[in-house]
């Protein structure tokens, strides 16, 4: 599916004005990990890192590598996380990014979702990005 380039202008346009606080750290940090491998997907920055987590800010994604099963669908989950920024702008960084930072880094979380079983898409921010991902992109999304 070819990604229409109005569609892409326009997705920048929003992502570089109405979600510049996160587009603005995503920056950052793709500076700090300007050496590890960087494509475009779907008018983001997507940036390889050798971890199985991934992260959202803005106009920029951060991946896993090839090495990790996941990776693809974790591209279309962060994906659908800048969908959610595209809707909630400034209101991005604390309706999600506090959320999903609290929910992936806690150790009670964490604990939970090992004994227990628990998908990391049980956090309602976290299920809404990956259906957000695969509406706009066709693709499967982690709901692990």
């Amino acid at each position: 599916m070819k990604f229409n380039p109005f569609k892409k202008s326009l997705f920048i346009l929003i992502q570089c004005s109405f979600g510049l606080a996160q587009t603005f750290l995503g920056l950052v940090i793709f500076l700090i990990f300007i050496r590890k491998p960087h494509s475009f997907y779907r008018g983001c920055i997507d940036t390889r890192w050798n971890s199985s987590a991934g992260l959202s800010l803005g106009l920029f994604i951060f991946t896993p590598d090839e090495s990790f099963s996941d990776s693809q669908k974790t591209r279309v989950h962060e994906y659908g996380h800048c969908i959610q920024s595209l809707v909630l702008g400034p209101l991005y960084l604390f309706l999600i990014g506090i959320v999903s930072a609290i929910w992936a880094g806690l150790p009670y979380f964490e604990k939970l979702r090992i004994e227990k079983g628990v998908p990391y898409t049980a956090c309602f921010v976290e299920s809404w990005a990956s259906r957000w991902g695969e509406r706009v992109t066709g693709e499967a999304a982690f709901w692990g």
